[in-house]
């Protein structure tokens, strides 16, 4: 066999695409080097005919020298099977062990297979009948024989999610902000669960909102040089700190007054140091919280607190015991634990387990911050609740985490080498991205019958009404990108969407949590489709939807399982994307390949046409002087006339914001994830001066469906 066709069977095994078709609609093949490299991440030599042919017998022979597969994925209400291996000759049965106690055997399927051998052991398969009245959870299955046993995970996913049946059939909205970006006057520079609690609170009483969607909560760097972008964490397991209220800690309340005068005296200092400051500084901002927090901890906590804290610590076990340890050692030797010294670069080094008796006070320090850290978050969620909201917070979970990150020191065997995670080009960047972020091994995701991925879930879903699932086509397949090559240079890796999406449904069915798939961007016809018949909701952005020929998208055309917004994130608040700062910055920046003067006319001609399908739907009214919040209005309406089940108002429009959180495709050019919330004229608002603008009832009347009435009292005019 040729190695080209060895690489090329190799290739589909491993889910590894060998070509594919850009987001032009041109067939493009994959490089042999691209995909050697992608093979040698997956733990397969391929860099030869005969490495090749010998990795693809190994791959054949894998599933024979294993009792049971690590794990068996089937959706609720399937029949399936599982297939056992033991020894030719010798018996074999299979006891399944449910979730609730309950013990059955499974029945044995006529399955003829010539027996193999394995490493001169001749070995046979057997087949065993999966029942399809199993309830969902995660079961145990385990094979016993005379000659060996082994056991496997079970795991039965919903067959449908659906949105939770308090909401029944009527559509809801909410707002979706950038929980950094949003800060009151008590805030230390940055907003915080308690701004969280504010926000959902305001939503909910003055704005009849169901929700509010936050950027991902991931826990960071635990020292500076923080990461600003949230969707480039330190861990998806645990919660950023960062976000807690020092003052809202309930030991705050016994602190001495020499104490709350040394919180108080930061917290001065802090906001000196930040006077005048148009960016949010995470850095400074953490380091002066981080000595207040310090503070608190060293009050102690009454017996009943304790006994809290211990069970959580217990709860998390040693997930959290490696991640609080990844903290400390970051503080005494970087952030990067790829640079550390050798022995200290894995969790289970006996150095490593030295240094967990060295820093124990500190160890325990950042345990308190997770728990503390854990109690706002859920305070948040029972005030969202608490003001009437049926949803209440919307969390949402990155792709990935960072290369440096304690995620890839805890599981380093379950992340990809060498490898990054990215797109190829496409409308949002027509040069490629490369995320920087390794990829989960599919194989050895399996292994773990995905006990990380479902920890993940769990901690996204733990205080939260519904999770955003940044990039749900990662689901399905990822952009893997070489060490060394940029973004043209990477091809598409294959997951098992089935296992994925149906633990992403069961975790989400028993949080009594709905789930948004972001699924912009390059996507295959059958995905779609497919997340709608799961029941998970897709993604709509207004400036994204055209019908074939290029033109706005009749509303009667956009899906009815969805979350529909005017903008995004990776684009500008839409008064700036009105006055086209999305093209004007991506000249300034390099990112065009087109002209600056045809990619201004095309936005042109798409505004041209959004405006004249508003007019002919009657969507302008006389609400407003302003002609920007005039058509910021009748954008709104125009989704309020489609059928999407769920519509989602971008905080910054609600207060005439114009510029982008986050340019897709940059890191040092643009102050990405820095941009605090600001009015129509560029100045920083606080929470307070939200709640005294006009300009967010006019938007909320749109979304609500009835008419806005200045208020008898006056406003600031915005």
């Amino acid at each position: 066999m040729s190695h080209e066709s060895s690489l090329r069977i190799l290739a589909e095994k491993l889910g590894i695409a060998t070509d594919f078709w850009d987001w032009k609609g041109r067939h493009t093949p994959v490089s042999e080097h691209t995909i050697v490299a992608v093979m040698a991440a997956m733990g397969v030599d391929a860099a030869t005919g005969e490495s090749a042919e010998a990795a693809l017998a190994e791959l054949e022979l894998k599933p024979w020298r294993r009792g049971l597969p690590p794990v068996v994925v089937v959706s609720e209400g399937d029949s399936a099977h599982v297939e056992a291996h033991v020894a030719h000759g010798h018996p074999a049965q299979i006891r399944l062990r449910l979730e609730n106690g309950e013990v059955r055997y499974l029945g044995q399927r006529h399955h003829m297979v010539e027996p193999r051998d394995v490493d001169g052991v001749l070995i046979g398969e057997a087949s065993f009948a999966i029942p399809s009245d199993l309830p969902t959870g995660y079961h145990r299955l385990e094979l016993l024989s005379d000659d060996r046993q082994s056991d496997s995970t079970l795991i039965i996913t919903p067959r449908f999610l659906g949105l939770p049946a308090n909401l029944g059939d009527r559509r809801i909205w909410g707002y979706a902000a950038q929980l950094y970006s949003v800060r009151s006057k008590n805030s230390w520079g940055i907003g915080d669960f308690m701004d969280l609690s504010d926000l959902a609170v305001w939503s909910a009483t003055q704005q009849f909102s169901e929700y509010v969607l936050i950027n991902p909560l991931h826990a960071a760097q635990p020292v500076p040089p923080m990461d600003v972008s949230p969707y480039l964490p330190s861990s998806r397991l645990f919660i950023n700190p960062m976000y807690l209220r020092p003052e809202a800690i309930p030991e705050y309340a016994i602190l001495s007054q020499a104490d709350r005068d040394r919180v108080s005296e930061l917290h001065q200092k802090l906001d000196a140091e930040l006077a005048g400051e148009q960016l949010i500084d995470r850095d400074t901002s953490w380091r002066f919280k981080r000595e207040a927090l310090r503070i608190i901890y060293q009050a102690g906590l009454r017996s009943a607190r304790q006994m809290a804290f211990d069970d959580f610590k217990r709860r998390q076990g040693r997930a959290l015991r490696d991640f609080v340890l990844w903290c400390v050692l970051c503080e005494h030797y970087g952030n990067d634990w790829r640079l550390w010294d050798e022995d200290l670069r894995r969790p289970s080094s006996p150095r490593v387990a030295r240094l967990r008796n060295d820093y124990l006070d500190e160890i325990t320090f950042n345990e308190w911050l997770q728990w503390i850290s854990w109690t706002q978050l859920s305070d948040a969620q029972q005030a969202a609740q608490d003001a009437g909201m049926s949803v209440g917070i919307i969390t949402d979970l990155a792709v990935g985490v960072s290369g440096a990150s304690a995620d890839t020191w805890m599981m380093r065997d379950v992340y990809a080498q060498d490898i990054s995670v990215g797109a190829p080009p496409d409308g949002y960047n027509q040069m490629g991205q490369d995320w920087g972020q390794p990829p989960w091994r599919p194989d050895r995701l399996a292994d773990t019958a995905y006990a990380p991925f479902r920890s993940m879930l769990q901690t996204a879903l733990g205080h939260a009404g519904g999770v955003r699932i940044d990039h749900i086509l990662g689901m399905f397949r990822l952009w893997w990108i070489p060490e060394g090559g940029s973004p043209r240079e990477g091809t598409y890796v294959r997951y098992d969407h089935d296992a994925l999406v149906g633990i992403i449904m069961l975790e989400a069915q028993r949080a009594g949590a709905f789930v948004i798939g972001e699924d912009l961007g390059t996507v295959e016809p059958w995905v779609r489709g497919y997340l709608a018949e799961r029941g998970i909701l897709g993604t709509s952005v207004l400036w994204f939807e055209h019908d074939q020929d290029g033109n706005p998208a009749p509303a009667d055309r956009w899906r009815e399982y969805v979350m529909a917004s005017v903008t995004t994130h990776d684009l500008p608040p839409t008064a700036g994307y009105l006055d086209k700062e999305h093209v004007r910055l991506r000249h300034e920046l390099g990112l065009l390949t087109e002209s600056y003067e045809k990619e201004e006319a095309d936005a042109e001609r798409e505004q041209e046409a959004w405006i004249g399908r508003l007019d002919e739907r009657g969507l302008f009214t006389d609400d407003v002087d302003d002609d920007t919040e005039a058509k910021v209005l009748a954008l709104y309406r125009y989704l309020t006339i489609t059928d999407a089940k769920v519509l989602n108002v971008a905080l910054v429009d609600a207060v005439g914001d114009y510029r982008i959180q986050n340019q897709p495709g940059t890191w040092r050019e643009y102050p990405n994830w820095q941009i605090p919330l600001s009015g129509p004229h560029g100045e920083p608002i606080t929470l307070e001066d939200l709640y005294r603008m006009e300009r967010p009832m006019r938007l909320a009347s749109v979304l609500n469906g009835y008419s806005w009435v200045p208020s008898p009292f006056g406003s600031d005019g915005r």
